[in-house]
This record gives structure tokens, C-alpha cells and sequence, in this order.
């Protein structure tokens, strides 16, 4: 596995993003870690069905790939 995929680390500013989520969106600390990772990281969609569909936190827009359409 870690031949095939790129381990993200956490870093201090990813970190802090994560925690100004938890304060700013009232996310969990799950939620809020996987938020900072994609924003920090430049991806711009989520697959999540823990998250309101279409809601938009910060920079990265939350989709159910589990909705019908």
C-alpha cells in the first residue's frame, strides 16, 4: 500500500486549519482533520456521507455519492 499511495503527513498549518474548522463549522475533529487535508492538499470535493451534500466549507465542497440525483 505504501508503494502504490502517497502518505500525507500532518503539518502545523494543516493542523491549525483543522482546528480553526472545528471552531468556525462546529465540525468533529474527524471531520474537520479530513476537511484541512483536502483544502491544504488543493483538492476541491469530498465523497462524505457524514456531511450535508453541496455544503461548502471553506474551499472544498461536500458531496453523498450516496444521493440520488
Amino acid at each position: 500500500m505504501l508503494a502504490q499511495f502517497e502518505v500525507l503527513y500532518p503539518s502545523e498549518p494543516l493542523l491549525r486549519t483543522a482546528i480553526r474548522a472545528v471552531a468556525t463549522y462546529e465540525l468533529g475533529w474527524f471531520d474537520a482533520h479530513l476537511r484541512a487535508y483536502a483544502e491544504h492538499h488543493g483538492l476541491d470535493e469530498i465523497l462524505s456521507e457524514d456531511f450535508s451534500d453541496g455544503q461548502l466549507i471553506g474551499t472544498v465542497r461536500i458531496r453523498n455519492p450516496f444521493k440520488a440525483p
